[in-house]
Order: structure tokens, then C-alpha cells, then sequence
């Protein structure tokens, strides 16, 4: 596969190279070349499935399942330089406490895995590493013992990586609450705990996303820092997670109830880099509310310079986040509803059609 042809017929060039290109316009362009490649009926449409199978437009992802179709690992290795680009610009980053340090290693387009350390028995787990690589680079610069992976739910770009991952780590705890995770060995449910060193984990059933995800609270015992969520694809910053398999009351049962409930300091860490669209949508849900102008115009300014906006926490999600907030009149209005579920199940069928503001 010549590479300077194909990123000439997807266009790829500076656009390829620009931050702020997105899953779907990969993907239009992946789909384009392909159709003029490709003359066998019927091919673009088990891709199709994939897509929403997966629960989103990654680009990395969509790119694979091009090659696995049609080209094997030769068009998969060449495809892959065309994606590469995004999550080197993405900063990692290391948030650190004396208890426990969680670093954000950004994966795929908009994807994030997690490094959780102990830093008494420096003893680590590692959140959904769909990137096994880059998790074993960071066990070995922080000089840890991964132990554990915890898996938040079964799509691809979450748990695709866990059957590479315990062939290069022997003896890993692979944790998840649905029997779809690959290489499973610990399958859990709502409020299961265990240990990770000295840090307690206990596991939060939030079903909607996906029937099976999972949330993971963890603490440490007798400490006064804040405790850390790893939230994967029910709750984002401003945001939540499409209802694949779940219903309106499920998400709200999982948002409000749930996490809703932890101590307001909990940090959040979720699943994607989707911070400035959603809060964009909760900025046209709630034109007046000022907390989302404020976080809007802070992860902006974070993003130009490849950084995280991540982590917030339970108590910021309450201020700005439409899909916390359907308690609230100003949401409820905008609804159409006088009721939190139907406000929950109007906003984000809202939301899975709106498109957002170039700026």
C-alpha cells in the first residue's frame, strides 16, 4: 500500500494533522476511498454495524476494521500513521496525591485510559488499556506493579485491549461487570469492593450504555484527599453516554443516584475527550447558566494546548452538566417536560441529533 497515495485520496495532508478533526469525518473519508477501492457489494455495511455496535465514531477504530476486512495488517500499519498524529498531541498528565497518583493516558483519537498507582505499596491498575503498549511504558517510567485492569464496559475502544495486555503482563486481575469484557477473570457487580495495595475500589452498576458498565469508586482508607471515579461512558464531563442498552430512567438512576451521590469532591475521570462539544450542547440547553461559559472558554484554552480536561468533579457536574442538572427548571423547560426522567430521555435524543456550532 503506497501511503503518500492513500493520504491523497482521503485528504488527508493538514487536515489529518488538525486537532480538531472528528471520528465521523474520518470515517466519511475512510468510507469514500474504500467505495472507490472496492467493488464487492454489501462490504461498507458489517463496518456500518460495527460503528454503532461500538458506541462511537473512532477513527483509530473504523481504520482497523477497514483493514481487518480488506487488507490484513499490511493496510492496518499503513492506516495507522493516519491516526497517529491526534493522541501524540494529547498530553498525558499526572495528577497526584499522597495517597494515590491517577495518570490520563490519552489513546486512540479522544480515548482515555487510566494508571491508578498506590503510592504506598506502589501496586497499579490500569483503567480500559485499549492500548496495551503505552500502559506497559508507563508501569515501567513509574517503576509499579500493575496488578489489575479494570474495565468499565465491553466495547471495543474500552476492553479491546485487555487480551493483549495479559499476554504481556502475567498474573492480571481483569475486573468487569459483563461477560462480553475480554480475558474476564473477576466479573462483579453493584457494590462488590476490593483491593488494589492499600486503595479500596468498589464498583458501581450504571447500566444504560451499555447492560453491563461498571463505575469505580476508589478510596483510600482514613485519607482527607479527594476520592476518584472512573466513570468510562455513563458519565462525561458535561456530558453522558449514548443509551444503547438502557433507558432514560437507567441513566438517571446511574447520574443522579449513583454517582450523583458521592462526595461532591470525587474526581471524575471518564472515558473520552469529549468535553467542549458536550458542554457546547449544555451551553444551548442553558444559554444564561454562567458555570457553562466559564468551563467552555477554561477547556478551550486547555485543549489548543493538547491538555486534558479532565478531571472534574461530582460537584462541578451538578453546575454544569445538562444531563445532572434534569432536576432543574431551567433544563426541564427547555425539555419540554415538567418531570427529570422524560427531561433525561428528551435531552439526549436532542442531543444525539444536534450539531455542533463550528465555534
Amino acid at each position: 500500500m503506497n501511503i503518500g497515495a492513500m493520504d491523497k485520496k482521503l485528504g488527508a495532508g493538514k487536515r489529518y494533522r488538525s486537532r480538531k478533526r472528528t471520528g465521523r469525518a474520518v470515517w466519511s473519508r475512510c468510507r469514500d476511498w474504500l467505495r472507490g477501492r472496492v467493488r464487492v457489494r454489501g462490504l461498507l455495511s458489517p463496518l456500518s454495524t460495527m460503528v454503532s455496535a461500538c458506541g462511537r465514531l473512532s477513527a483509530r477504530g473504523l481504520l482497523g476494521a477497514a483493514a481487518r476486512l480488506w487488507g490484513g495488517p499490511a493496510l492496518w500499519g499503513s492506516l495507522s500513521l493516519l491516526t497517529r498524529k491526534e493522541s501524540d498531541f494529547r498530553k498525558s498528565a499526572l495528577v497526584a496525591q499522597s495517597d494515590m497518583k491517577v495518570e490520563l493516558l490519552p489513546a486512540l483519537t479522544d480515548n482515555y485510559m487510566y494508571l491508578l498507582i498506590d503510592e504506598d505499596t506502589r501496586e497499579a491498575a490500569v483503567v480500559d488499556p485499549v492500548q496495551p503498549q503505552k500502559v506497559v511504558d508507563a508501569v515501567k517510567k513509574h517503576g509499579v506493579r500493575l496488578t489489575t485492569v479494570l474495565t468499565t464496559h465491553h466495547h471495543w475502544d474500552h476492553a479491546g485491549g485487555n487480551e493483549k495486555l495479559v499476554k504481556l503482563v502475567s498474573g492480571l486481575k481483569v475486573y468487569g461487570g459483563d461477560s462480553r469484557v475480554g480475558a474476564l477473570t473477576q466479573k462483579v457487580s453493584h457494590l462488590t469492593t476490593f483491593q488494589v495495595g492499600s486503595l479500596h475500589v468498589k464498583c458501581l452498576f450504571t447500566p444504560c450504555h451499555t447492560s453491563g458498565h461498571i463505575c469505580y469508586f476508589v478510596t483510600k482508607p482514613h485519607s482527607s484527599e479527594p476520592p476518584a471515579v472512573f466513570t468510562g461512558d455513563t458519565l462525561f464531563v458535561a456530558g453522558c453516554g449514548k443509551f444503547f442498552e438502557g433507558t432514560a430512567e437507567e441513566m438517571y438512576s446511574a447520574l443522579i443516584e449513583t454517582l450523583g451521590r458521592l462526595p461532591p469532591e470525587t474526581r471524575v475521570y471518564c472515558g473520552h475527550e469529549y468535553t467542549i462539544n458536550n458542554l457546547k450542547f449544555a451551553h444551548h440547553v442553558e444559554p444564561n447558566n454562567d458555570s457553562i461559559k466559564r468551563k467552555l472558554a477554561w477547556a478551550k484554552a486547555k485543549y489548543d494546548v493538547g491538555e486534558p480536561t479532565i478531571p472534574s468533579t461530582i460537584a462541578e457536574e451538578f453546575t454544569f452538566n445538562p444531563f445532572m442538572r434534569v432536576r432543574e427548571e431551567s433544563v426541564q423547560k427547555h425539555a419540554g417536560e415538567n418531570d427529570a426522567i422524560s427531561t433525561m430521555g428528551s435531552i439526549r435524543k436532542e442531543k444525539d441529533s444536534f450539531k455542533v456550532p463550528k465555534d
